[in-house]
C-alpha cells in the first residue's frame, strides 16, 4: 500500500471526505483507532483525523473512533459509553488510575479492519 502524503489541516477536502467514508463503513458493535483509520487512507496522519472528526464528526458515528489505548474520544466518555452498550461494543472494567473511566473498550475483540482490498493503493 503506497502511503499518501500526511494531510495539512483544512489542505485536503479529499482526505476528510475518505476519513468520513471509512468511519461510515465500521460495523456497530466495533471501534477503529484514528491510526487505523489514517493507515487505511495509506496515511499516517491520525492527528488529522481526529482534526476531522472534530470538526465533521457530529454527523458520524463518531464513538466508533478511539483511541489507541481503548479509550473513547476525550470529553465524551459518559456519551461514548451509551453507544458502546446500545451496540453491544464489548468492553473491560478497569480501575481508573490517571482518568475518571473506570472501562475501556476491549480492542482483541472492538477492533475492526476493513478488508483488504478497500484499503487505499
Amino acid at each position: 500500500m503506497a502511503e499518501r502524503p500526511d494531510p495539512q489541516p483544512g489542505a485536503d477536502a479529499d482526505f476528510g471526505a475518505a476519513v468520513a467514508e471509512v468511519v461510515r463503513s465500521i460495523p456497530s458493535g466495533r471501534v477503529m483507532t484514528y491510526g487505523d483509520v489514517a493507515a487505511v487512507l495509506g496515511s499516517r496522519a491520525s492527528r488529522a483525523v481526529g482534526k476531522v472528526m472534530a470538526h465533521e464528526g457530529a454527523d458520524l458515528p463518531w464513538w466508533r473512533v478511539v483511541r489507541a489505548g481503548g479509550l473513547p474520544p476525550v470529553r465524551h466518555e459518559a456519551r461514548a459509553l451509551e453507544h458502546y452498550r446500545a451496540e453491544g461494543t464489548p468492553l473491560r472494567q478497569t480501575r481508573a488510575v490517571d482518568d475518571d473511566t473506570a472501562w475501556r473498550l476491549d480492542m482483541r475483540r472492538a477492533r475492526w479492519s476493513p478488508p483488504r482490498d478497500c484499503w487505499s493503493d
